[in-house]
């Protein structure tokens, strides 16, 4: 008897460092649907701009939410969970994601500012500079009572951090 699909999306949300993108590659592993990085996503000259220390206006991230919005749609069209990595930092940013599924799930990896840019600090190969922190720091709106999902704490490690994502559903 074959179980039936996951058609839970979720977004994997935070300030950049935070591990966005390896705990939403593992909860999409377990419960078996795909996985989309966020920072795929960007166009060329949001890249560029985080690349140089720039801040991104509302107005930069505007398509770039609907192509994800877009990608959740797609999802849910098809009957078929996801699990998108995304800051997803303002509330207006997150009511934009959720056109694509009403049904769709946040967990917000929060974690201090010193853990976060110690990770940054160490990360290679990846275009947002640590600099971009604060900013983001700052434009962060935390999950709101009537936004469905949960915020966990990043010193936890990623596998503990799935499985309470996997434990809330």
């Amino acid at each position: 008897m074959n179980a039936l699909p996951n058609t839970q999306a979720w977004v994997v949300m935070g300030v950049s460092g935070c591990g966005k993108s390896s705990v939403g590659q593992r909860l999409a592993q377990a419960l078996d649907v795909p996985f989309l990085e966020g920072d795929n996503f960007h166009t060329p000259n949001n890249i560029a701009k985080m690349s140089a220390g720039i801040a991104l206006t509302d107005a930069d991230r505007a398509d770039w939410l609907l192509a994800l919005r877009d990608q959740i749609a797609a999802a849910a069209t098809r009957g078929s969970g996801v699990v998108l990595s995304c800051s997803a930092l303002k509330r207006r940013y997150r009511d934009v994601l959720r056109e694509g599924d009403s049904h769709l799930r946040f967990a917000h990896l929060d974690g201090s500012r010193e853990l976060i840019a110690s990770r940054l600090g160490a990360r290679k190969d990846h275009y947002m500079p640590s600099s971009l922190l604060d900013s983001q720091l700052r434009d962060l709106e935390p999950l709101q009572a009537d936004e469905a999902g949960l915020r966990l704490d990043v010193s936890l490690t990623p596998d503990q951090l799935v499985a309470a994502i996997l434990d809330s559903e």
